[in-house]
């Protein structure tokens, strides 16, 4: 992996502060800032997740609201589903696999 310094500036008395409480943990104050930076971009990931699953979720209920939407009831979907099953596992068996 790739290594890059980042430089920044901070108060003195506040590096001195984190520097102990990193220390008080058996920790040094790098580790615990490169620890800071991956929950802040896991956390980050996370949000970005979560506004493209609503999105999804609301598109799939202005779909499902639609005028012309096209419902199918749960024994159908079951029925067709364990039709194209059966027909995949056929075609599977024909190859020899």
């Amino acid at each position: 992996m790739n290594q890059a310094t980042f430089t920044f500036r901070v108060d003195e008395p506040l590096k001195e502060q984190f520097t102990a409480a990193a220390k008080a943990r058996d920790r040094t104050a790098a580790q615990l800032l490169r620890d800071f930076m991956r929950d802040y971009v896991r956390r980050q990931e996370a949000l970005e997740h979560d506004a493209w699953f609503r999105a999804q979720v609301d598109l799939a209920i202005q779909e499902a609201d639609a005028p012309g939407a096209v419902w199918v009831s749960n024994e159908d979907a079951t029925q067709q589903w364990a039709d194209k099953r059966a027909s995949l596992l056929k075609a599977h068996q024909g190859t020899g696999a």
